[in-house]
């Protein structure tokens, strides 16, 4: 782990010096690289990836106020208003003496930029968490579900929910019928540990299923005889013997991991179905449609942009989103269709199995965050709260007219929620009443900053940094960190940190080698570069072009062989599949399957250009 603090040192100070170079006023001061190393030094990697970024949190409160106030930066010295440390940056947006912000500096944007890269770069690096971190992320995880347990809204607030859910969602889904929805099975893991083409050999499947999805016809195909080997071999499971989700916890940053639930294979495979169905009715639905997003951040990205420079806008963030949604108020937005509502139901996990043994029955939850019926269902459930609370600041009564007319100032992307500045105090206020719980420090309706799917933006430019996600790989073997740190490497090169996209691709290169220029479409490793420059090695005589050698990421095969009515039923699902022309065809796909997440590196030649 010395090596690695090492490198990371190394490359934040490259980071520093190009963030320094960018700006217009001198704002380099090498004491900021002695309070790095020193504090490196007594705090180890934890200064990068977490005293750092709250750092950072203070300095978005303070833009998002209007001046730093006593509470924010207390684990540094201050040097009157503002922290010594990054003082050269900071006193080009902050008075020294007021702690006011300074809103006549011209190259703000760049100084915010320079200030968050610097302090974010490692926010996000797949680190495991300390077991004491970990332990109160799981201990979080039972809290919140026994606070569910009691939770129970006003009968006023249940049926002013219940009557705006009518009014947005009865038309979208009244006609879904779900014998018609097509199940099929994801890439991820499962509660068996079963994974690739042995998941269309069914063991167990819940008799809950059985109504909405039977095992003949959804499992396997119509026409099966019943004395067939694969049914012999199916357990069909009651209610009370359904294995329950498996809770595990997921690299995020090193304060705290993600914590997720892992679904048996039945109930993922019926969720995916339904899911798909759900994204394509809610993107077109009349109050839906371009306000509720699930495949297309973009809405909502160029949206924080925009608000950063008008302020019409506040940018809503939530914790613990998806654990926070109540099953009661969820499946009343499907009343309209209790068929489809029920189908959500059935394929809805009740229990879950802690890593310690223990097991949370029944769940009071809609779902956590791995059902493939998260997403959507919780996407409803905000747009919803939303659409109820702009009524309430407007003063409306509730109607469909006015139901339209307030949600085309709603976006919804997952629990990334965007709604008009001068409804956002009683936005904020509803999300609390229904049981979400706002997360201040990443919510932000005054002042110049907003964030909003993954972009940050300040006084109208992004301000987004790179996060280094990967260690330094220490082998050839390592593809997925070597894969990573390209793709890092050139990230910072197209900001224009061109010390540090350099430091990065020598250290590379001493591993694996040159690293040629490729295109950005390219499948294969390499430099890009805004010169338009390209490595051209030879003459391909079979396709008659230039080619490149270069390492090029290939899926990890194990052999899987796929026989019987299972094999018929996956060539049956990929039938739909295959009518897109780009989707690549694996005619060994019935003898193999893709490890999922598991890559090698291959040196081949490519076409130079793409």
């Amino acid at each position: 782990m010395k090596s690695h603090v090492n490198d990371s040192l190394k490359l934040l100070h490259s980071i520093y010096t190009d963030a320094c170079n960018k700006c217009i006023a001198d704002v380099s001061d090498l004491r900021d690289l002695v309070t790095i190393r020193s504090r490196v030094k007594s705090e180890g990697l934890s200064f990068l990836t977490i005293t750092l970024p709250l750092f950072c949190r203070d300095l978005e409160r303070a833009l998002a106020n209007g001046a730093i106030d006593s509470t924010m930066f207390r684990n540094f010295r201050k040097i009157g208003a503002i922290p010594a440390f990054l003082q050269g940056m900071l006193s080009q947006l902050f008075d020294r003496e007021t702690g006011g912000v300074n809103d006549d500096f011209d190259d703000s944007p760049t100084i915010v930029e320079g200030v968050r890269q610097i302090c974010l770069a490692f926010k996000k690096i797949e680190v495991d968490c300390t077991p004491e971190r970990t332990a109160a992320a799981f201990s979080s995880f039972t809290e919140i579900e026994r606070s569910l347990q009691t939770y129970s809204a006003s009968r006023e607030d249940v049926e002013r929910f219940i009557s705006v859910s009518s009014i947005l969602w009865d038309g979208a889904l009244v006609d879904i019928n779900p014998l018609e929805c097509r199940p099929q099975h994801g890439p991820g893991a499962t509660a068996e540990g079963i994974s690739g083409n042995q998941k269309y050999l069914w063991r167990n499947w819940h008799d809950r299923l059985e109504p909405y999805f039977p095992l003949i016809d959804s499992a396997y195909p119509i026409g099966i005889p019943l004395d067939a080997p694969e049914l012999n071999v199916v357990t069909i499971v009651l209610p009370e013997q359904e294995q329950p989700v498996r809770v595990i916890s997921v690299p995020k940053t090193l304060k705290s991991p993600r914590i997720i639930a892992i679904e048996p294979v039945c109930m993922q495979y019926a969720q995916q179905g339904l899911r798909d169905v759900l994204y394509h009715v809610i993107e077109t639905a009349e109050f839906s449609a371009g306000h509720v997003n699930f495949r297309d951040q973009s809405i909502n990205q160029r949206l924080a942009i925009i608000a950063s420079k008008t302020g019409r806008l506040a940018t809503i963030d939530l914790s613990d989103a998806s654990d926070r949604v109540p099953r009661s108020l969820a499946l009343e937005m499907f009343r309209s269709n209790p068929a489809l509502r029920d189908a959500i139901d059935a394929c809805r996990s009740t229990r879950a199995k802690l890593p310690d043994g223990s097991v949370i029955d029944p769940l009071f939850k809609f779902a956590s965050m791995g059902s493939a019926l998260c997403f959507p269902v919780e996407a409803m459930y905000f747009y919803t709260i939303c659409v109820v609370a702009c009524l309430e600041a407007a003063e409306l009564p509730v109607n469909r007219r006015n139901c339209f007319t307030v949600s085309r100032g709603i976006h919804i992307y997952g629990d990334d929620i965007i709604v008009p500045s001068m409804y956002a105090m009683t936005v904020l206020d509803n999300l609390r009443k229904y049981n979400c719980k706002v997360n201040a420090n990443k919510t932000f309706v005054s002042g110049s900053f907003r964030e909003s799917c993954g972009t940050d933006a300040y006084k109208g430019y992004e301000v987004t940094p790179t996060y280094v996600r990967k260690l330094h790989p220490e082998n050839r073997q390592q593809a997925d960190r070597i894969i990573s740190r390209v793709a890092t490497a050139n990230s910072f090169y197209k900001k224009g940190y061109w010390q540090t996209a350099r430091l990065m691709f020598e250290q590379l290169e001493k591993l694996i080698g040159p690293l040629p220029y490729v295109s950005e479409n390219s499948p294969g490793l390499g430099r890009t570069s805004f010169l338009g420059m390209r490595s051209i090695e030879r003459w391909g005589k079979k396709y008659q072009q230039f080619e490149v050698n270069c390492l090029v990421p290939r899926p990890i095969y194990r052999t899987d062989r796929l026989e019987g009515y299972g094999a018929l039923m996956k060539s049956f699902l990929n039938l739909e599949v295959l009518k897109n022309p780009l989707v690549s065809r694996d005619a060994l796909h019935l003898e193999h399957s893709a490890r999922h997440g598991a890559v090698a590196l291959k040196r081949r030649w490519i076409p130079s250009l793409f």
